[in-house]
Formats: structure tokens, C-alpha cells, sequence
């Protein structure tokens, strides 16, 4: 069995986690976030922790075990806590302004680019070369902030 599928997850008051014969979803204060249950994988809550174990002995069901053990851990630490990327802009005159739902980057084009958030992220700029990505979903965040930065490799 995998050394991260070993581990439980602790459920932190305040999270529900469901668990469906199609998907596993957890809901807290940051919001809801779901994954689709693998049939390789056997999700069990107990006690208030959720254990994964492998459906068989394939080599296949035992690294999908830590797979899904994590991408479910990260669910709950994003509904509890969220996630943050922080950003800096480095040139000469390069600035990011972000207003609601927008950011706006100045990044040495003769045009400024524009890039419009996805639901649930929230993007800030407590300085003008300081960017800070924030959501509840850790890939979704990381996307957000690939993305940004190919902007200007």
C-alpha cells in the first residue's frame, strides 16, 4: 500500500464530507468542492477520518490510493483554509491592477492584457508588481497563476 494512502484524513469541524457511489464532495466555509470517486480506490469515513484503501492489488489501485488520499486532503485544507499564489512583476514598468473580477497587467506590450478570474478565485494587488491569487481549489489556483505568468515568459 502506498505510504501517503496510509494516512487518514482528519475531517476539521465546520467540513461535511459526502461520499456517493460516483463522487466524493466536501463543503466547508471556503465552498464545495467535488472529485469523481475512482473505482480502483475504497474511500471509508470513520471516526471522522477518511481512510483509502486499494480496491485490489494491482499496482494500479495502490498508487491511486495516495492519489485520491491527497487530492481529497487538499479539498478539505482548501474549504477550511483556501489557497494562495503571490506573484511579482520584475521590469521596467511593469504594473497589475486588479479590479473585482479582472486583472489587469502593463507588462512592456503596446496594449494592456486583461485576464477575467473563473468562480472562486479572487485575485488582489497589495502593491502595483504584487500579485496574490487566492481559492479554495489548489489546482485551479495554480492554473490561474501559470497562466498569468505565460502572459510574459
Amino acid at each position: 500500500m502506498s505510504r501517503v494512502g496510509k494516512m487518514p484524513v482528519a475531517i476539521p469541524a465546520g467540513v461535511d464530507v459526502s461520499i456517493k457511489e460516483d463522487q466524493i464532495s466536501v463543503k466547508g466555509t471556503g465552498g464545495t468542492l467535488s472529485l469523481a470517486r475512482n473505482a480502483l480506490v475504497n474511500v471509508v469515513n470513520k471516526d471522522g477520518k477518511l481512510s483509502f484503501e486499494p480496491a485490489n492489488d494491482s499496482r494500479e489501485a495502490n498508487a491511486m490510493s495516495g492519489t485520491i488520499r491527497q487530492l481529497v486532503n487538499n479539498m478539505v485544507v482548501g474549504v477550511t483554509k483556501g489557497f494562495e499564489k503571490k506573484l511579482n512583476l520584475v521590469g521596467v514598468g511593469y504594473k497589475a491592477a486588479a479590479s473585482g473580477a479582472k486583472l489587469n497587467l502593463q507588462v512592456g506590450y503596446s496594449h494592456p492584457v486583461n485576464i477575467d478570474m473563473p468562480q472562486g478565485i479572487t485575485v488582489t494587488t497589495a502593491t502595483p508588481t504584487e500579485v496574490v491569487i487566492k481559492g479554495a481549489d489548489r489546482q485551479r489556483v495554480g492554473q490561474i497563476a501559470a497562466e498569468i505568468r505565460a502572459v510574459r515568459p
